[in-house]
């Protein structure tokens, strides 16, 4: 696949919405679409934070005109649907929705007030809300995509379908990989047939960002992580939706991810959990 490092202004006159675009992947992600000639949606779970992107990506050459700051705590539900409602009135139309806001599970089982364990709320909840409320800007763009940034820990998960939230059993790496796992299931369901939407989930590999303990190991820099993601909005790549990647090629996946009936399950779990929104 062609190389992410910005050559030419490919995503002029698109506008993209980053998730957790304060830090880490999500940073450099916006960064580069900038480059790339993209105006991008920061969003931080703070003002401040997002101010503070917005400050770091202007220092790193990117024009301030490019840039707009949104906050939102993926921990409130009602604060996902006011940033979903905001980016609609802001951009007629959205051209790349990258879910990329992304919480490590805590030590203990941890639920927010909306009742939902905090990663899978976080993880996939958010983004499954986000895709819901984004349809029309999405639809208007006559060819976006929603790039899900996933993690190939959701290969060793499996949904707990009568207790999502792990109250009865907890473990925190069972819980993330859930999360990643029901995001990578949601992906294809997120391109309703006839919208014009491609959407699909990749692995950005081991990076050095604030999940990486939950790994245990050494991670590349973050930027490497986003040059995988932004190779993926790129015009010129081709994509086949639902599909996950790795290395820049599709790459197999929990079985559950093709399964119909699971994914059928899950979205109908997931519209109830995020119902109180």
């Amino acid at each position: 696949m062609p190389d992410a490092v910005p050559s030419s202004r490919v995503l002029s006159n698109r506008t993209a919405l980053v998730t957790g675009a304060s830090s880490g992947i999500g940073w450099e992600s916006a960064r580069l679409l900038a480059e790339h000639g993209a105006t991008v949606i920061v969003h931080a779970r703070t003002t401040g934070e997002g101010e503070d992107a917005v400050e770091r990506l202007v220092s790193a050459g990117v024009q301030r005109d490019q840039l707009i700051a949104l906050a939102a705590d993926f921990t409130r539900l009602a604060s996902v649907s006011v940033l979903a409602g905001t980016v609609a009135r802001t951009v007629p139309a959205l051209d790349l929705l990258i879910n990329n806001a992304a919480v490590m599970a805590p030590e203990r089982c941890t639920l927010t007030d909306d009742g939902n364990e905090v990663s899978l709320q976080v993880n996939f909840l958010a983004a499954h809300l986000l895709a819901k409320q984004l349809q029309a800007p999405l639809t208007a763009a006559k060819g976006a995509r929603v790039v899900n940034v996933s993690s190939s820990l959701h290969r060793t998960a499996a949904m707990n379908w009568t207790d999502p939230h792990r109250v009865k059993k907890y473990s925190r790496v069972a819980a993330y990989a859930q999360s990643q796992l029901a995001l990578t299931m949601a992906t294809r369901d997120m391109a309703p047939e006839g919208s014009g939407i491609t959407a699909v989930s990749l692995n950005p590999g081991l990076c050095d960002t604030a999940l990486l303990p939950l790994y245990g190991r050494v991670g590349a820099p973050p930027a490497e992580g986003a040059a995988a993601v932004v190779r993926l909005c790129l015009p010129d790549v081709p994509l086949v939706n639902g599909e996950y990647y790795d290395g820049g090629d599709i790459a197999p996946t929990a079985q559950a991810v093709h399964e119909e009936r699971s994914r059928r399950r899950l979205a109908k779990l997931a519209d109830q959990l995020v119902a109180s929104a």
